[in-house]
């Protein structure tokens, strides 16, 4: 059907990070954005809670929403459920990854940092993407639930403490070889979302990726010669829970053509 949206899916609000290159490929898409709000955040969350915990949800949601495609748009999840999810689910399912390939590719010093979650940070599919991808780079890595608070917080009107995020930095920069590394790894789709802000304190020369623009051509490529509605629809927002701080993120979200909140 024309109108089958495409389905996001996050435990708060940093998948839209991937949602935003989507939609500049395929402008007329209608979009679900999911925001597991009673379970966030997935970092500090065990492997089994994960485990058990998104299948679930993603198996109503693809049957209360009918989307074409589902994005599960978080590393933790990804890493940890995406095998069971594309098993359960009818619908054609894109993961997020951590970007270690390009990080490596760009990398001059042969030094890379990978800041994600702390539950995505200790899977073996890390382990796995250095070994195949930056084998002849130090690859580091540090886990930050603080980041996602405040992405979460910025999203909500809040401004980042850039004394915070300089913190959060040094668990990478700090490490044995740490003053080495000159592309850091943003393993978790929040941390984009504070760019502007980890550039302005991180050491001259060290560059950001993530995987945003790759899943969006995915996306893209998958639902390529696929009709879209004429007429575009306002886009959809979910959360699991709605308190005070997901109606101020969607007070904001409705300047970008997000509807009012739904309750799962």
């Amino acid at each position: 059907m024309s109108d089958a949206p495409l389905l996001f899916f996050d435990s708060g609000v940093g998948g839209l990070s991937v949602v935003a290159p989507t939609c500049a490929l395929l402008p007329s898409a209608p979009i679900v954005y999911v925001a597991d709000s009673a379970g966030f955040p997935y970092g500090t969350r065990s492997e089994a809670e994960i485990a058990a915990r998104v299948p679930a949800l993603l198996g109503r949601l693809v049957e209360r929403y009918r989307p074409r495609l589902v994005v599960i748009a978080c590393n933790t999840a990804s890493t940890i459920a995406l095998p069971v999810v594309r098993a359960a689910l009818d619908v054609p399912v894109v993961g997020t990854v951590p970007a270690i390939k390009p990080a490596a590719e760009l990398s001059r010093t042969r030094a890379i940092g990978v800041l994600g979650t702390a539950a995505t940070v200790r899977q073996p599919y890390v382990d796995d993407l250095a070994a195949r991808f930056a084998s002849d780079c130090l690859v580091l890595r540090h886990g930050s639930s603080a980041l996602v608070e405040l992405a979460e917080e910025k999203l909500a009107g809040m401004s980042p403490s850039r004394r915070l995020i300089a913190a959060e930095l040094a668990g990478l920069f700090d490490q044995p070889g740490g003053n080495r590394i000159d592309v850091i790894v943003n393993a978790c789709t929040h941390f984009p979302l504070l760019e502007d802000d980890l550039i302005a304190v991180a050491p001259d020369g060290v560059q950001f990726v993530d995987g945003g623009e790759g899943i969006a051509r995915r996306v893209a490529h998958l639902t390529r010669d696929q009709n879209w509605p004429a007429t575009m629809p306002k886009h959809r927002l979910v959360f699991t829970r709605l308190g005070d701080r997901e109606h101020r993120i969607a007070a904001a979200l409705a300047t970008q053509g997000f509807a009012a909140p739904e309750n799962l």
